[in-house]
């Protein structure tokens, strides 16, 4: 009997090639570390998203 082979994706932190598998709790991460390490780009607020300010953004009183 063939089994089908793992769909295999790139870890978003580290690079590493590593198979995807939907029992795995830090997916789409290799493991806990690179889970981590981008938890703590965003709590450093090393990731931005852009956006304009819209007049709702802006204080009443201007």
């Amino acid at each position: 009997m063939d089994q089908a082979q793992p769909l295999m994706v790139r870890c978003p932190s580290c690079g590493l090639m590593h198979a995807y598998r939907t029992d795995n709790p830090y997916r789409p991460f290799c493991g806990k570390g690179c889970k981590a390490i981008d938890l703590g780009a965003w709590a450093s607020e090393a990731y931005r998203v852009e956006a304009k300010p819209s007049s709702e953004d802006l204080p009443d009183d201007l």
